[in-house]
Parts: structure tokens; C-alpha cells; sequence
């Protein structure tokens, strides 16, 4: 199976989500898919051919993450010196001043990215053979700041707003999945299991399945994430 699907997939993606409006308290709206396509792009060409065994799917960009370099999770350390990715990233228009685009030149930690790949490595190795059996994306492309740099997540924005950007990671989504075929397709978080749910129906039907978020903001996270990982992925009957 050809990256090419998941490139056109996430092409269209970027075009869907455009031309939408956000109101307040969105002050902010970042979309890696425009100014950090070119290592987006390196992402999917390199990792995304193949069927997949796994694929875990988060919520959208973090902002140390996916909102520097274009890779879902992507603790620019791991996108850098573990799956050897590069390319541009140009600033977009209007940042928060107290969230600028650095590109791989930031240097703050992206705590679930390291996680989440920090377990990657250690398990697996390389990224390589990561890849050759699991896939990362990330539900919706877009971040959201309010007026104080915070993060607000997309199931926090009005439903009026919520719903053509739903509909565009809906069929993304469900694009994707067609594409890479998993066994597995796995939420990384409630809202990210709900979204697979929805659109399973469209792809060939994966078996579903939950982890717990590597948020820091989660205690349960702070407590030894990499092994509640490996236990519940053995509970599901993922690997083994």
C-alpha cells in the first residue's frame, strides 16, 4: 500500500479546514498542514506505506509537539534524531506571542510526544520497525488558543463550529484507516475512540480499542505511563 493515499488524504484535509471561522474564546487557530507541510509530508511518504498492524489516533496538535514540526506527537528530539525527519517550517501569519513556531529549533519538551515515542523506541527499537507495524495520526490538524495561550481542545468549541470541522476529520479519518488498513485501531483517549467509532463503518472495520492519554495533566499518566501502556495493550490482545 502506497503513502500516496495518505497524502492526498491529508491534503484534502487541509483544504476542508481553511476556510473555518472560530469565535471566542478561540483567539489563535494553528494548522501545521499549511506551515509545517513539508515534514508532514517526510512523515507520511517515510512511515505511511504498508498496511498496518496498529494504529493510534490522538485528539489534535500539542503545542510543543505537532504545532512545531507537523508530526502528531512530535517531540522535536524524536522527530529529529529518531525517525531522521526534516524540513521547513515557516511561521504562520498571526501567533500568540506566547506560543510562537520555533520548528526544530524549540527546545521545550513535548511531555506526551516523549512518552508516547520514548515507549516507541524502547519497545521497538527503531523507528523503522515501529513503522512497519503501527501508524500515529492525529483526528483533527488544528490547534486552539484562547486569548491567554491556553489550549482549547476541539470538543470544548460550539457545536455550530464543531460540526464542518468534524465532518472534514470524519472523512479524513476514515480515509486514512481505508488506507492503511489496520488490525488495530486504538484512541489514544476517549474523544479519539469516539471519533474511530463513528467513522468505522466507512473503512474496513478495525477492532477498537482505548489507552490512557500521556498527558502530564493526567495523574493517572504521571504514574508510570509506558507500563499502563504495555499492560493494557496485553489486556487487548494487541501484541503477544
Amino acid at each position: 500500500m502506497s503513502s500516496t493515499a495518505l497524502v492526498r488524504a491529508a491534503l484534502g484535509l487541509r483544504a476542508a479546514v481553511a476556510p473555518l471561522a472560530f469565535s471566542a474564546p478561540v483567539a489563535h487557530v494553528y494548522n501545521p498542514l499549511d506551515y509545517a507541510w513539508p515534514v508532514h509530508e517526510a512523515y507520511l511518504e517515510r512511515f505511511g506505506g504498508g498496511r498496518k498492524r496498529v494504529v493510534l489516533v490522538g485528539m489534535n496538535p500539542g503545542p510543543y509537539g505537532m504545532m512545531q514540526v507537523g508530526v502528531p506527537f512530535g517531540e522535536v528530539a524524536a522527530v529529529r534524531d529518531w525517525m531522521h525527519l526534516a524540513g521547513t517550517v515557516t511561521a504562520p501569519a498571526l501567533m500568540h506571542p506566547k506560543r510562537p513556531i520555533e520548528g526544530f529549533a524549540c527546545r521545550r519538551s513535548e511531555v506526551s510526544g516523549r512518552r508516547l515515542w520514548g515507549w516507541a523506541a524502547a519497545r521497538f527499537g527503531t523507528a523503522e520497525a515501529f513503522f512497519a507495524e503501527c501508524f500515529v495520526l492525529n483526528y483533527c490538524p488544528l490547534a486552539f488558543l484562547e486569548e491567554s495561550g491556553r489550549n482549547l481542545t476541539p470538543d470544548k468549541l460550539p457545536a455550530a463550529e464543531m460540526a464542518p470541522l468534524m465532518a472534514a476529520c470524519d472523512r479524513h479519518l476514515a480515509q486514512a484507516l481505508a488506507a492503511l488498513e489496520p488490525q488495530w485501531a486504538i484512541g489514544i483517549g476517549a474523544y479519539a475512540r469516539e471519533r474511530i467509532e463513528q467513522v468505522r463503518g466507512a473503512t474496513p472495520a478495525p477492532r477498537i480499542g482505548q489507552i490512557l492519554h500521556p498527558s502530564p495533566a493526567s495523574p493517572a499518566a504521571n504514574r508510570g505511563w509506558a507500563e499502563a501502556l504495555d499492560r493494557r495493550l496485553a489486556e487487548l490482545g494487541v501484541f503477544g
